[in-house]
């Protein structure tokens, strides 16, 4: 990786909000699996295997994240989609298939939508509280 690229990485990570973090994780996740998906339909599996490694990795670090002493019912609904997703993504890298990554996009696409609506509006009205 380009040493800007590295450093810019770096400064927006610690400068960002745990909800921008959580934004900027799923928007990683789906461009691993869609990159999985192209190259799955090409053919080149072990590409897409290395994407969809990575794609795991994204989707496990969200399953730990998990904490059950804050919301214990949205924990184990998440956990459970978590789950599934990481079901469906190993079995996509084990059988090549392209159905199992589109259902792990199906299953995480509306908890993505979710969180780009809901990430800016709490920064807002948090910033409105502040200026209060």
């Amino acid at each position: 990786m380009h040493p800007a690229i590295s450093r810019y990485q770096q400064v927006r990570a610690s400068t960002s909000s745990p909800g921008e973090l959580l934004v900027a994780l799923y928007d990683g996740l789906f461009r691993f699996l869609k990159g999985a998906r192209v190259h799955l339909e090409r053919g080149e599996r072990a590409r897409a295997a290395e994407l969809l490694s990575k794609a795991y990795a994204v989707v496990s670090e969200l399953y730990i994240a998990l904490d059950h002493s804050a919301h214990p019912e949205l924990c184990a609904n998440l956990e459970g989609l978590y789950g599934f997703a990481m079901d469906r993504i190993m079995q996509a890298s084990q059988q090549g298939s392209v159905d199992c990554v589109d259902d792990t996009l199906r299953v995480l696409t509306p908890l993505r939508e979710a969180w780009k609506l809901a990430v800016p509006k709490a920064a807002a009205e948090m910033a409105a509280e502040r200026g209060r």
